[in-house]
């Protein structure tokens, strides 16, 4: 098994729907032990969803925007980790859906701190606890481009892809490395709050070469367990698309 004897924290469950549940789930099955995360108003909806794994993992309570969460993050999962999954990010409304030009900074910072910044704090809280080295790995939606509707968010993932390779020079003689999954569209509750993503939906399946089921998250989360894993030892700072192809193909 892929990650036999391996400790991951898996941040972002919040429903059955979700990719984090799907890279939970694989890991367990590849033999890793799961910590998960959660905070606030959803730690409900992850304890829920937590009773649908295989094996119910513990849960810790993490908000990437408090400090006091980030510092005391290394005691609360304990042990060691091998692994960490980053599937968080969040805009307010105003940073979504065709309001660009007049998204206040207030919310643009919100958007940023949580969606790219967070990958350099969760990244630090679980430093102390990846002595012998590992894997983090960042779920991600490919920003080269300007995506209908995606606004402040698209500026927010441009911003965590950049994050991650300045992380993956930093950790790297630290014996840890840093990957990011660049996701096709999937149909989670967080894709759900978007306005206009069913423009992504419609044009994917017809334009990916290996065609896309935005119901499926299992290849994205075979590829995350896969680079958790001891399978990539010599890769760090790659964003590895598993898109169905679409990121390859002109109009």
């Amino acid at each position: 098994m892929l990650l036999d004897g391996k400790r991951v924290l898996v941040t972002g469950v919040l429903n059955d729907a979700s990719i984090a549940f799907s890279v939970a789930r694989r890991a367990q099955a590849e033999g890793a032990e799961v910590v998960l995360s959660s905070f606030g108003r959803v730690m409900r909806l992850t304890e829920r969803t937590a009773k649908r794994l295989p094996v119910e993992p513990t849960i810790v309570e993490l908000d990437v925007a408090n400090p006091d969460d980030l510092a005391a993050l290394s005691e609360r999962v304990g042990g060691r980790l091998d692994g960490v999954l980053h599937a968080i990010g969040f805009a307010p409304e105003s940073c979504l859906g065709g309001g660009f030009l007049d998204a206040p900074w207030e919310d643009v910072a919100v958007a940023l701190q949580v969606s790219a910044y967070s990958l350099k704090s969760l990244a630090v809280a679980a430093l102390p606890l990846m002595e012998r080295g590992g894997s983090i790995v960042g779920l991600d939606f490919d920003n080269r481009v300007a995506w209908p509707a995606y606004d402040w968010m698209g500026v927010a993932k441009s911003a965590f892809e950049s994050v991650s390779r300045y992380l993956a020079k930093e950790l790297g003689p630290k014996g840890v490395r840093v990957n990011l999954v660049a996701a096709g569209p999937i149909r989670t509750l967080a894709a759900k709050s978007i306005p206009g993503f069913e423009a992504f939906e419609d044009v994917w399946a017809q334009r990916a070469p290996l065609g896309w089921d935005i119901k499926n998250a299992e290849p994205v989360a075979a590829a995350c367990v896969a680079l958790l894993s001891d399978l990539f030892p010599a890769t760090t700072g790659e964003m590895l698309h598993v898109d169905g192809g679409y990121h390859a193909v002109g109009a």
